[in-house]
Formats: structure tokens, sequence, C-alpha cells
């Protein structure tokens, strides 16, 4: 198949190669623009864990700190790749999403042993920090970095959507699902014959308006599970 990617352009040239170990071919249609923020170099002292809630967090962090060392929880499987290939050594995975996350950051801290630090996006809700403050941990907030909606979709999706030269599309997120359904009603475009793939169930709320030949929800809301459900 050929396969629409909305993810930002890093992340989606990773899925790129995925794909083609598949046996399918990638579009990149990236609907979301990555701005690490620039600002003083983090020392993390005193910080009994990091909170990543994505790979961008990672790679912004990262940009600012030299610390490696220090435990980091990852919401998932890519962000934690994010994470070794950046050079931290501590890493836990919650395999999910935020509410994961919450779940799972008990297990591994302790709410006396100092607070824990989210490298948050600028449009990162307050929800994990609120639901970890239930169980009695102190959570800082760093906001190392925005997430840019495009303008329009790149021309390339635009001419293969016309000429249904694409049978299926990745959404991961209901932010970037959102977009592109804004972007396609935009340019009077037809996905009657694509195959949505999305990472959750709010993800695939997102997307209406829209018809598509079927809409599927990965069994799990991390990247693994949305190319197993192809």
């Amino acid at each position: 198949m050929r396969i629409l990617v909305t993810r930002p352009a890093e992340d989606g040239a990773e899925i790129a190669r995925l794909l083609a170990d598949m046996g399918h071919e990638a579009l990149l249609a990236p609907l979301l623009t990555v701005r690490i923020f620039d600002g003083p170099k983090l020392t993390l002292d005193g910080i009994q864990a990091v909170l990543a809630t994505s790979a961008n967090g990672v790679r912004a962090l990262a940009a600012r700190s030299d610390a490696r060392d220090v435990p980091l929880f990852a919401v998932g499987p890519q962000t934690a790749e994010a994470a070794a290939r950046a050079g931290f050594i501590r890493i836990r995975n919650a395999g999910g999403d935020a509410t994961a996350l919450a779940e799972a950051v008990p297990a591994w801290a302790d709410p006396k042993k100092g607070p824990l630090l989210h490298a948050a996006g600028e449009e990162s809700s307050g929800k994990l920090a609120e639901a970890l403050a239930a169980k009695g941990f102190q959570v800082l907030r760093e906001t190392l970095y925005r997430v840019d909606a495009a303008a329009h979709l790149p021309d390339a999706a635009v001419g293969a959507l016309r000429e249904n030269s694409v049978q299926a599309a990745l959404f991961f997120s209901p932010r970037s699902a959102g977009i592109f359904a804004e972007r396609a009603r935009q340019a009077g475009l037809s996905t009657a014959g694509l195959l949505a793939v999305c990472i959750s169930a709010k993800t695939a709320d997102a997307l209406h308006g829209l018809s598509f030949s079927e809409i599927k929800v990965a069994a799990a809301p991390n990247q693994a599970a949305v190319l197993a459900c192809l």
C-alpha cells in the first residue's frame, strides 16, 4: 500500500523506514512542525525523575540539558526509544498514554524523594500533573517546545488524494487528525476510498465529517500498535 503519514518530519521519516520494511510506501505529509525553544541549560539538580510524554519532549530536553543519568519515565515505546537514542540510561516505559504513565509512576518513584519534571510542550494539558498530584507527587513543568499546525496539506498529498493513489492514512493524535480533516475539507478532497488508522478512539473522533472506506483504532496507544493495525 501507499500510505499517508501525517506525523512531524523527524517522526515521519522513522515511520517511512518501518513501513518500507513491511512492504509499504510512505507519502510524508507533516501536519505539525515542532519548534524547540532556546533557553539556559537545565541541570536537573534535585529532580527525582523526568516525565516524558512525547519523543519531542525528550529531544527538547536533550537540547537543553547535559544530564543523562536522571531517571526518565516515558509515556510509551517511541518516547523510550528517543530517550535511549539521546543517551538517557535509566528509562522506564509506561507502554501507553499519559493515563498509563500516571498509573505507572507510583511504582517507580516516591513522593518523598523529590519533585518530578515534566518535559512539556506548549500545548500539553496539565492532566498528568493533576493525576500525580492526587497521588502525592510534586510535578514541575518545563515548557520546552511547541507544535505548530500546517497551514495546508503538502501539494504531493493533495495530488495523491485527488488521484486516489494512496490507500491508507495514519493518524497519531486528535490534533493532527483534526487538522487533516479541516485541511482536507478546505481543499475539497475526498477520502472515501481511504483507510484511516488511528492511535486512539479520540483521534478517530477528530476525523468527523469525513468519509473513509474504514476507520480502524489501534489496540494500544502507541506507534507499534498503529503499524500492527495495518
